[in-house]
């Protein structure tokens, strides 16, 4: 038997699997430069290739069964259309270069600009590179790069995986995710979520693997092994599968052993996610994202439209509670009607409720609409709003939600400010809701697109859980809520603790919610907290893990 070789990464989502490894096929190469006999026509080639991957990006949006994949690969449509790029293959074509390569020095000279830039668009390289070497395969009428498909199931692995990769995945092939690149907070693991896939990322050494080679996917500790036997895979897949069918067994509200009982509920972007709510009994709506409404567009949608939209939510959750979040935009969403271009940095920037600073008016239509579309279905409607950090804002939010007539106002928890001062803020507001994929960022100053940085990032630090259990003893101490909904809410390990430092309800992606409800089931109140003070005293996010398994 060979030798088993143990890589290490970081585990973004639980679940054990095994199978053979395959990766991402190869970039096409480049031809030798050959001189533009004909500039016009060589622009027209360029274009019609860029056009072409627009248009294949916009029918894997369309098709892609979950909103979150379906916005990421929107996203990256607006980048291969952009005007400007078009013009830098124009100036090369001029120079004297055919289309493949006009192509490649555009995206070339964008790659250095957004590498320099650093932060977010450095973070954007990768989808860059990953819309050049398609543009590339069209032009040389070469398959676009994508998934394998062996027609058997596999494990996939890649440096990292460009949004377009997963469009297609079909997860009853696609056994586990696996990239040498990537943090908790970066596509490829917020797409393993949606999905249910095990997945570790940020594990150096996995593209060195040889292809076709057994390997064994731990997603909740970051463990690869590389070289098990046929035995070793197929127990691996009967305990996976037992786990599966344990998770399912578990069925009703959430609640640990001894009744104490916490929400489960689902994050969406429009209706259609709903229907993946109700298979799984989601409690409700913990958070809806109405960005995916403003995405895309010269300017904002209009009052009846955005009622329309949310009406459509609140009539199939049937009186669940429905917890929507304002326009949570700049940053990574930047919207072009905001005319937000200039920021030195957009992290620290206008976003989320800073909107309403410079346009209020873009608040006040929201409220009013969802008002309106509240008054015609009689949901149970709770309003947040995002990137909130100081008293003030939240009393002047709470406000203008009353004033609209909306009984419930919130706020979200993403700035260690908000935290620090949970219990000020839940004097003015009725509840609170936890992002921790931006409280991690703000709190380690790492921007959650930088897969060095993973390490930071990792939910299970300490120095975050604490930040959660102030905000968690804050409602406690005003009997008001707190959720979490953020990605750390997906995770079955972590989930007591967040239960044990005071939260009362967790909203994730729908795949997610059976195994939180089996591993919320396995403890008592008592066990919760007794883990969350061994969690929030560990050194490091790696021994926590150690102390609470």
């Amino acid at each position: 038997m060979a030798e088993v070789v143990s890589l290490s990464g970081i585990g973004v989502c639980a679940g054990i699997a095994a199978g053979p490894l395959l990766r991402i096929a190869d970039v096409p190469a480049l031809p030798p430069p050959a001189a533009a006999a004909d500039p016009e026509a060589e622009v027209a080639r360029a274009t019609a290739a860029l056009a072409e991957v627009v248009a294949d990006l916009e029918r894997r949006a369309g098709r892609a069964g979950d909103e979150t994949v379906a916005e990421v690969l929107r996203a990256e449509a607006l980048m291969a259309g952009d005007e400007a790029l078009l013009d830098g293959v124009r100036e090369h074509v001029e120079d004297g270069a055919d289309a493949v390569h006009a192509v490649d020095r555009a995206f070339g000279a964008y790659r250095e600009v957004f590498e320099a830039a650093g932060g977010y668009l450095a973070e954007r390289v990768a989808d860059l590179d990953d819309l050049r070497n398609r543009a590339v395969a069209v032009l040389l009428g070469l398959p676009m790069p994508g998934v394998p498909q062996p027609g058997h199931p596999y494990v996939l692995a890649a440096k990292d995986l460009a949004p377009a990769d997963t469009a297609d995945l079909d997860p009853a092939l696609v056994l586990a995710l696996v990239t040498e690149a990537g943090g908790p907070t970066s596509h490829t693991a917020i797409l393993a979520r949606a999905l249910g896939l095990p997945a570790v990322v940020a594990c150096p050494g996995v593209l060195d693997v040889a292809e076709g080679t057994l390997v064994l996917v731990d997603g909740a500790s970051g463990r690869v092994d590389a070289g098990i036997d046929e035995a070793a895979a197929e127990a691996a897949r009967q305990g996976a599968s037992e786990v599966v069918a344990a998770a399912a067994a578990f069925t009703g509200p959430g609640r640990t052993s001894d009744g104490y009982e916490v929400k489960l509920l689902a994050n969406v972007g429009s209706v259609k996610n709903v229907p993946a709510a109700d298979e799984v009994n989601a409690e409700g709506i913990g958070l809806f994202r109405t960005e995916l409404l403003f995405l895309d567009r010269g300017q904002e949608p209009g009052h009846d439209e955005q009622v329309a939209a949310y009406r459509d939510v609140f009539a199939a959750m049937a009186g669940r509670r429905v917890v929507i979040r304002t326009l949570d935009a700049g940053a990574d969403k930047p919207l072009p009607f905001l005319n937000q271009e200039g920021e030195p940095n957009p992290a620290l920037g206008i976003r989320g409720l800073r909107i309403a600073r410079q346009r209020p008016q873009v608040l006040a239509t929201q409220l009013a609409a969802i008002a309106e579309a509240r008054s015609q279905t009689g949901a149970d409607v709770w309003v947040m709003a995002p990137m909130v950090s100081t008293l003030a804002e939240a009393t002047t939010f709470a406000a203008a939600v009353r004033d609209a007539g909306l009984p419930k106002a919130g706020v979200m928890i993403e700035v260690p400010a908000a935290a620090l001062r949970a219990a000020d803020l839940l004097q003015v507001v009725d509840f609170l809701s936890i992002g921790t994929n931006d409280l991690s960022q703000y709190a380690f100053a790492a921007d959650r697109m930088c897969g060095a940085l993973a390490d930071l990032l990792d939910p299970w630090q300490p120095a975050l859980l604490q930040l959660i259990g102030i905000c968690g003893a804050a409602g406690r101490a005003t009997g008001k809520p707190v959720g979490v909904c953020g990605e750390a809410a997906s995770d079955p390990g972590l989930a007591p603790i967040l239960v044990g430092l005071g939260v009362t309800s967790l909203s994730m992606s729908p795949r997610a919610i059976p195994p939180v409800r089996a591993a919320l089931a396995g403890r008592t109140a008592d066990d919760c907290r007794r883990l969350a003070e061994l969690a929030v005293a560990a050194p490091d996010a790696t021994e926590a893990r150690k102390l609470v398994a």
